[in-house]
């Protein structure tokens, strides 16, 4: 028998998915971008947060699909339904994506975050993923303020 996914999980997940996988796609932007003084650091750093957010979001479409969902994350989808603030084209400065991915990693945690009392209302499991997902991103933005403050 086929799981029937819920239509509160599944918009959770969904949206999730969408968010995370814009993320990764900024993650690179600002990586390939970046100029100033401690280029090197936020590189890799930007690195290791979008191998995260990567895996992050193949647990999310595995969980859509282990529901019966049918996980979406094409690029189209993406342009239409993420909730992320986006990049300007052209070179970024250091200390200007500090911030903004700072940033963009509080919101996706935050839009989770809001997701989660009526996620778990129908599916712990779906739930505890996610929380675990909001809980590392907000690591992510600490380590890049605690990176940024360093100077």
């Amino acid at each position: 028998m086929t799981p029937q996914i819920s239509p509160v999980v599944d918009k959770a997940l969904q949206q999730a998915l969408v968010d995370l996988s814009d993320l990764a796609l900024l993650g690179k932007q600002a990586h390939w971008n970046i100029e100033g003084s401690r280029f090197r650091s936020l590189h890799l750093q930007l690195d290791e947060i979008v191998d995260y957010v990567r895996t992050a979001s193949d647990d999310v479409a595995e969980r859509i699909a282990t529901l019966g969902g049918a996980p979406d994350a094409r690029a189209a989808t993406i342009a239409a339904q993420s909730g992320l603030k986006q990049f300007e084209g052209g070179k970024l400065s250091v200390d200007a994506v500090y911030a903004q991915f700072e940033e963009l990693l509080m919101g996706v945690s935050d839009r989770i975050k809001a997701t989660l009392d009526s996620v778990d209302e129908e599916d712990h499991l779906s739930n505890d993923l996610l929380i675990g997902i909001a809980a590392e991103l907000e690591k992510e933005a600490w380590m890049l303020r605690m990176a940024a403050q360093r100077g």
